[in-house]
């Protein structure tokens, strides 16, 4: 997703390339301004705010936010003596992080030994998502990781027929189907559910999160495992897809005016787990 992440330019497998009369770097990291005011929490404790975070996009990873030493709150960062080596970046120090009446080992980093060309990471501090409590802009909790400034998602609607199979049987067919364009991903078609063969959906147990739609239900479609999914309560940005349902091209036949779409390579999600302490009600709130 985004920049680094997925088949983003940045990331190791983009489908797109530079036009460049000379080869790029085979690993390009790009630092910028967050522009936005975010803060941490850990133990209850707001341990950093900052109107000054640097955000690094690096290859086949999600953007991390750097935070000005300045701008975290003394005595947090506890040295650990551990030091790493980033094949970019040089030398990476760790530090633990306390707050309240909790240590977190490891949960923050500095590079130390930056390249002249990085140096404006310098002095900077970045913190181990999933080892705090959550991370706002303002007052918001932002979900899954730093909000990469380059993902995007846009839905149009449409008058193509689709038309989902499964051997002899139609499943689901639409002559108004929503696509949903999102950054790094391929097209992903919503049918509306009167359109859909409820009875040919056996709901599964198990949901995924997504950090910009929400939570995500499954379905069987005969013996085709997790072949449908659907976002019941989409986040208010992309809610024209609530309640819709889509499919997998790669797990039942699925047609776009009469021409059947193969799956990409590169396509399928790579999870990022839950946040800390995120239960369904937030997760499924925004």
């Amino acid at each position: 997703m985004g920049l680094s992440w997925q088949q983003g330019p940045l990331a190791p497998g983009a489908i797109g390339h530079f036009l460049t009369p000379e080869p790029l770097p085979e690993r390009l990291l790009f630092a910028e301004r967050l522009r936005r005011r975010l803060r941490v929490r850990c133990a209850g404790d707001w341990i950093a705010d900052s109107e000054d975070a640097l955000l690094l996009h690096e290859p086949g990873r999600y953007p991390v936010a750097y935070f000005p030493r300045e701008d975290i709150v003394e005595g947090t960062l506890v040295p650990s003596g551990k030091v790493t080596h980033h094949k970019d970046l040089g030398d990476t120090a760790w530090y633990a992080v306390r707050a309240g009446d909790r240590t977190a080992e490891r949960a923050a980093w500095e590079f130390t030994a930056l390249p002249g060309h990085a140096a404006e990471l310098g002095g900077r501090i970045a913190f181990a998502w999933r080892a705090m409590d959550a991370f706002f802009e303002e007052d918001e909790r932002i979900l899954g990781h730093a909000a990469d400034q380059y993902h995007r998602i846009d839905i149009r609607s449409t008058s193509r027929v689709l038309e989902v199979r499964r051997g002899d049987s139609v499943i689901a067919r639409s002559e108004h189907p929503l696509v949903l364009f999102e950054s790094g991903f391929a097209p992903r078609w919503y049918v509306p559910r009167a359109d859909v063969d409820e009875s040919r959906l056996l709901p599964v147990e198990g949901r995924t999160f997504c950090p910009y739609k929400g939570l995500c239900d499954y379905y069987d479609v005969g013996e085709a495992r997790r072949a449908a999914w659907s976002y019941q309560d989409a986040y208010r940005e992309v809610d024209r897809i609530g309640g819709m349902v889509s499919f997998e091209a790669d797990l039942v036949e699925v047609r776009l005016d009469g021409e059947r779409l193969r799956p990409e390579s590169g396509q399928q999600v790579i999870p990022h787990g839950v946040d800390r302490g995120l239960d369904v009600d937030e997760a499924g709130r925004r």
